[in-house]
């Protein structure tokens, strides 16, 4: 069987969430991006269904992965047929040493939802109309304080597309799912972070002005 991206790497996405989103939102030959590729799941996905595919990192990990920053993609306008992009979902995993790498900022900080945003204008940027972007991210909670990041990212993302779908992606055999977590949660009163979320979105035919919604 063919392996997708790293799973050693820290924040991996689960390539059956790539794959569903590649086969109904795109064709054969089609153009699919990921400007935050990681360990390069959407690469290989993309490349298994037959899609032409570009891969971004701030910290690449494979020749194949085109070092940037995903707030200034080198791409014209309206040129992608299919966005993906699991952007860190705060602090709480280390991805690179880069200073420019949002992992390293915390989603409480109003810093983060400002370059998610950033991210949110170029995806829009370059994606065709009536095209789709699929987003996965997490809720977040650290040093005793809850961010519901889902929430507030996708608000963030209806400023720049129409809403298509929102899905639950259940977390199976993850890393919180072991006796050390299972113990601190109970210590410390919280819930174990059990899914994310996929917000499947669409680029207006005629966009509204930059960052208002209709």
């Amino acid at each position: 069987s063919m392996a997708f991206g790293d799973h050693r790497f820290n924040g991996v996405t689960p390539a059956s969430v790539v794959m569903n989103l590649v086969r109904r939102y795109s064709r054969p030959g089609d153009l699919v991006v990921d400007a935050m590729v990681g360990s390069g799941t959407t690469l290989d996905v993309a490349r298994s269904l037959g899609r032409r595919v570009l891969a971004f990192d701030l910290a690449p990990r494979r020749p194949e992965i085109v070092r940037n920053d995903a707030r200034h993609l080198p791409l014209p306008d309206d040129s992608v047929d299919l966005h993906f992009v699991d952007p860190p979902y705060s602090d709480n995993v280390r991805y690179s040493d880069d200073t420019a790498c949002l992992g390293r900022v915390s989603c409480a900080e109003g810093e983060f939802l400002e370059a998610m945003e950033e991210i949110a204008r170029e995806l829009r940027r370059t994606l065709k109309p009536r095209h789709v972007l699929g987003w996965l991210t997490s809720d977040a909670y650290r040093h005793g304080r809850f961010t519901p990041l889902g929430f507030l990212t996708f608000v963030m993302l209806t400023r720049f597309f129409e809403p298509v779908d929102v899905v639950c992606v259940a977390r199976h055999h993850d890393r919180s799912a072991n006796p050390m977590w299972e113990h601190r949660a109970r210590r410390f009163g919280f819930y174990l972070r059990g899914f994310k979320y996929l917000f499947i979105m669409r680029k207006p035919e005629t966009p509204a002005p930059e960052g208002v919604s209709e």
